[in-house]
């Protein structure tokens, strides 16, 4: 079994920063790909980020030049630097784990508990 834990969530102006961190603890050698993906009220959840232990990334248009995706291997740890927020960036933002790096959250085979960011003035 694979546990995630998130932390780092909370309530930002819009144009702030924050940053999300994901430590993975457990049967950690399935895991290739980790991630976050988000889900607001009334939308599809969204793949966010993800990236691999090589370091390879996908990113989802709309954080596209905002959102930075970094990985330590070494402490099972991936963060989620998010900078220039923007209200409809409001949302749950939940860490996942795979073998694969694809957009296909279905693909995903761990999911943490889940993080609120907030994004108001």
């Amino acid at each position: 079994q694979v546990q995630l834990v998130e932390s780092g969530g909370g309530l930002v102006q819009p144009g702030g920063s924050l940053r999300l961190s994901c430590a993975a603890s457990g049967s950690i050698f399935s895991i290739n790909a980790m991630g976050w993906y988000r889900q607001a009220p009334g939308k599809e959840r969204e793949l966010v980020a993800a990236i691999t232990s090589g370091g390879s990334t996908n990113y989802a248009d709309s954080v596209k030049g905002r959102f930075t995706i970094s990985r330590d291997n070494a402490k099972n740890t991936v963060y989620l630097q998010m900078n220039s927020l923007k209200p409809e960036d409001t949302a749950v933002y939940y860490c996942i784990g795979g073998r694969f790096l694809v957009a296909d959250l279905s693909w995903y085979d761990y999911w943490g508990q889940g993080t609120q960011v907030t994004v108001s003035s």
